[in-house]
């Protein structure tokens, strides 16, 4: 059964592939580096980390890579690389989107493709979302484990965005509503806001055919009683 897993996440892989070179123009490639993880108000890393992405998009599909890689050796352990496939469709009341993300921790001591249902190296999760009008810039995540956590651990996030002069600028709050099994996950076992701040992110014109995206924000757990201020850049 695990080996069977494991050739469907290649067959997709290389599907991702061959769709990217037939379909380069809607292929995507960046990376962020920032000066900390920090991950649905929690402290996955306490050094700065490179976020690489590779992203293919085609009516409303997408399929991407998403990594995180500490620049520090004594935090490797929480490296990073996320496969995830998704669909969002758009109507006059706002987008919605529903995605499936395979974390993959490739230190986690577990091999590549070993999926142990509550031991293995990949937790799965779905996620819906709804991205806001003009008129109404309220958005909303909710994702769900549903393999390799036995606790089902959820999340929930709502958010508000606007412009204020040249500067994107979005609200957040998000809760979890804990679980008796693994609350390790995040970090209780009942109901707790775990993720509360602000982000804003602008663009740094460096000539007249580049510009620097630059982003930054305030994210405070009050489950665990701390605050982080972080910032990133865009390549």
């Amino acid at each position: 059964m695990y080996k069977l897993k494991f050739k469907l996440f290649l067959l997709l892989t290389i599907t991702f592939l061959f769709a990217s070179q037939t379909y380069s123009q809607n292929l995507n490639l960046g990376a962020d580096f920032v000066s900390r993880y920090v991950w649905r108000g929690l402290d996955v890393a306490s050094t700065p980390s490179l976020q690489p992405t590779v992203e293919y998009n085609n009516s409303g599909f997408t399929v991407g890579l998403w990594g995180a890689y500490t620049l520090s050796n004594l935090a490797s352990s929480s490296d990073e690389i996320d496969l995830y496939f998704g669909y969002t469709f758009e109507t006059d009341a706002g987008d919605f989107g529903l995605s499936v993300v395979d974390y993959y921790f490739p230190n986690s001591g577990e091999r590549l493709g070993d999926f142990k249902d509550g031991g293995g190296a990949n937790t799965l999760e779905g996620l819906f979302t709804y991205g806001g009008t003009d008129s109404f810039p309220i958005s909303l995540t909710v994702g769900v484990n549903f393999y390799n956590d036995p606790g089902y651990n959820s999340y929930f996030e709502l958010g508000y965005s606007t412009s204020i002069q040249s500067v994107d600028f979005s609200l957040f709050v998000g809760a979890t509503p804990g679980s008796t099994e693994n609350n390790g996950y995040y970090g209780t076992d009942k109901f707790a806001i775990i993720n509360v701040g602000f982000s804003a992110s602008k663009e740094i014109k460096v000539t007249d055919d580049f510009s620097l995206p630059i982003f930054s924000s305030f994210i405070i757990n009050p489950n665990d009683d701390i605050a982080h201020l972080v910032f990133g850049i865009s390549i």
